[in-house]
């Protein structure tokens, strides 16, 4: 099935679990053009949900290593004018940055989103964490980065 036979079908759950499928099989040169042609689908909120979804796959699997840098540039310019998309990869970046310890902002973290600071609670760096018990956004990331920092200490 062609993207223009997704297009066809009436039914966004047939056209969202295909673009899964297709997004999953994609080959690395043809993902920008695949994710920028499934943003192109009448339903926007499908659509987006789609490509949240690969991106946080792909970024889950690259954030470690050395091509997630231009896989989200990349990916940067094919979701430009989708707003949380962008917010997303931004966030995958700080993730990046906060985990394998590069230069970040705590700012930037405290202004993060719900997802971004519950990630980062979860993780590994215990000044982010520690930042997160002080100031997180809610009661649950407060609540879930004390519970790291006490795990940390019992271990």
């Amino acid at each position: 099935m062609n993207l223009h036979d997704i297009l066809q079908t009436p039914d966004e759950h047939v056209r969202f679990a295909v673009y899964l499928d297709k997004l999953q099989q994609v080959a690395v040169p043809d993902e920008v053009d695949l994710v920028a042609r499934v943003l192109t689908d009448p339903d926007r909120t499908m659509a987006q949900s789609a490509v949240l979804r690969h991106l946080d796959g792909r970024a889950a699997y690259l954030h470690p290593g050395p091509g997630y840098e231009a896989w989200a540039q990349a990916m940067t310019q094919a979701t430009i004018d989708h707003p949380f998309l962008a917010q997303r990869l931004r966030e995958w970046s700080l993730l990046r940055a906060i985990s394998l310890k590069l230069p970040w902002q705590p700012g930037d973290l405290l202004e993060s989103s719900n997802w971004l600071q519950l990630k980062t609670a979860a993780g590994t760096n215990t000044e982010a964490i520690e930042i997160l018990a002080e100031a997180g956004r809610t009661k649950r990331i407060r609540h879930a980065a004390r519970t790291s920092l006490n795990h940390r200490s019992v271990s």
